[in-house]
């Protein structure tokens, strides 16, 4: 007898972060995250916050799953992973044509914890998402309903927004955007963090203090690396 695909495939057992490490991304601002990253890591403009205001700043464990077009079925699969403090990273290649959440579905996230909603789809039932009160993440909003048919996965590596996100990683967002640090990095990056906050805190004080150009294009403007035509 042929058996049926299944609709939905989950990894269910994947690394997490420690405590120490998830803590460590606290008021953190997307863009020292991505300086700590050799100025990657950040996921397509157009995935924007619903709310562009503070309450969009977050950070947590990411928890991912991949929807096909006009499908939520995954998304569902992803909320029932999820722990509280993570973040539902829902891929739909970018598909805008029915959303893949909606308010009842963002306020049973919000209920068992999820810090966060990220995707590169869109979202629906604008009024009811705005009472939320969890940031969340999309290219747009649409009326338009989507299935729960399948197929799907959770807990798998997807692409979304131009990069790679794996369950486990640490997804970051705030007003600019969305971030993502790999675990494979996630030490190193840590690292890099307190030397890229203490470098921007003194090109702060001096730009309060009238700086108009920078030490390095001051020294580069007066090299040989400039060719000066009168």
């Amino acid at each position: 007898m042929i058996k049926d695909s299944p609709i939905l495939t989950i990894r269910r057992n994947f690394q997490r972060p420690t405590k120490a490490q998830i803590q460590s991304f606290e008021s953190v601002s997307t863009g020292f995250v991505v300086d700590s990253q050799d100025g990657n890591g950040a996921l397509d403009y157009r995935i924007k916050p619903l709310l562009d205001d503070s309450s969009s700043t977050f950070f947590g464990v990411a928890v991912t799953c991949q929807t096909g077009p006009s499908d939520n079925l995954a998304a569902h699969g992803g909320l029932a992973l999820a722990e509280p403090g993570d973040v539902l990273v829902v891929a739909t290649g970018g598909y805008t044509g029915a959303a893949v959440i909606g308010d009842n579905m963002a306020h049973m996230a919000k209920n068992k914890g999820v810090l966060a909603i990220v995707t590169d789809g869109v979202l629906r039932d604008l009024p009811g998402l705005l009472e939320v009160g969890i940031p969340m993440f999309c290219q747009g909003i649409s009326p338009n309903s989507p299935a729960r048919n399948g197929p799907g996965t959770v807990g798998l590596p997807v692409t979304l927004g131009g990069v790679s996100v794996s369950s486990g990683d640490l997804v970051i967002g705030d007003r600019d955007g969305v971030v993502i640090v790999s675990q494979q990095t996630l030490t190193r990056v840590i690292g890099e963090l307190e030397e890229v906050r203490q470098i921007e805190a003194v090109m702060e004080a001096k730009v309060k203090d009238g700086l108009t150009l920078s030490d390095g294009i001051c020294e580069l403007l007066a090299s040989d690396k400039v060719r000066n035509l009168d």
